[in-house]
């Protein structure tokens, strides 16, 4: 990911510096810090503090990834980031030889006696993983179950032992580094499931603190909706409610997230549209966004999701016409 995709994906959760391959997450205004965060932040950073890596778990659009960068920025210390990749090999997380650099000396101080010397060296880059090790940065590996095992096993000593096994060639020979006492890691993965996942050696989740995650509670999640689009709370809380209602109909890994209800908050804003039932603007768009998280939602190969969708706008907001929807306790 190049310094600039980093710095807009992070935009609404920190500001970033950077500083190389690294960044420098600080927490934005516009992150939303719930009790229910907080609380979870302050558990995790004991975790962190304390030097045990830790492996945020769970489906999408569950905050995974904007927690490890909200737990990086307490930290202090610049992030490496790692996305995983089903084609990395160890090399791509630690280094390897990127060719050979060549120089030769022809000695003809006599005029009657010619000497060549020769010499190559190999040309080693480091990767991610040693420039983190190298320097006490913290590593936040998202997503790392899409690598291949095999891939993740230079890990295991990292973690452990605080040691990072260097190919034979690398680094003039060199076959280990001593990891930095400030490293850090802080993984995320979905479940196994997903498509694209690799089930992980147990050795490696036997070094992480996993720390399950599930959907954020209700006021989270309408203060999230709110802060990403700028919604009014009355409608945040009316779109949070109907996405929290269909999830109780979603079906393996298509249940509606936060990602749905930011989707929905921030095209309404744009159109100076409210979440009222009986506007058919807020209607077909709930049908749009909701649609394409539970498609698998059907009966005689059609799906029932407007028919459900319906059904939520309809229980939430009392079908009230030409007034304001009231979100039901």
């Amino acid at each position: 990911m190049t310094q600039s995709a980093i710095k807009t994906y992070l935009a609404a959760m920190t500001r970033v510096g950077n500083d190389g391959d690294s960044v420098q997450p600080e927490q934005s205004e516009r992150f939303v810090c719930s009790q229910y965060v907080q609380d979870l932040t302050d558990r995790v950073l004991s975790y962190v503090q304390v030097g045990y890596p830790v492996h945020f778990a769970g489906p999408s659009g569950t905050g995974k990834t904007t927690l490890a960068f909200h737990v990086a920025a307490q930290i202090g210390r610049p992030v490496i980031l790692i996305h995983g990749d089903d084609e990395f090999r160890s090399s791509d997380l630690v280094g390897a030889d990127v060719g050979y650099k060549k120089s030769r000396v022809i000695d003809n101080y006599i005029h009657s006696v010619h000497r060549t010397e020769e010499h190559m060296n190999a040309l080693w880059a480091d990767n991610r993983l040693t420039t983190a090790c190298e320097n006490g940065y913290t590593l936040i590996y998202d997503e790392f179950t899409r690598s291949r095992p095999e891939a993740n096993n230079v890990l295991l000593s990292v973690l452990e032992e605080k040691i990072l096994n260097m190919p034979r060639l690398g680094r003039a020979g060199e076959g280990y580094l001593n990891v930095h006492p400030d490293f850090r890691a802080i993984f995320t993965s979905n479940p196994e499931e997903y498509a694209g996942t690799h089930k992980t050696q147990d050795a490696l989740m036997d070094r992480l603190i996993t720390v399950s995650l599930g959907h954020f509670d209700r006021e989270t999640e309408v203060q999230i909706t709110m802060a990403k689009s700028g919604i009014e709370r009355e409608d945040a809380e009316t779109i949070v409610a109907i996405v929290r209602e269909l999830r109780t109909i979603g079906v393996n890994n298509h249940q509606p997230t936060i990602r749905a209800a930011i989707a929905i908050a921030r095209i309404l804003t744009y159109r100076n549209g409210r979440a009222q039932g009986n506007d058919p603007l807020f209607r077909h768009l709930c049908y749009d966004v909701l649609n394409t998280n539970t498609l698998k939602v059907t009966r005689g190969g059609e799906s029932l999701m407007p028919r459900k969708v319906d059904e939520a706008i309809e229980k939430v907001c009392g079908w009230k016409p030409n007034h304001t929807c009231k979100v039901k306790e």
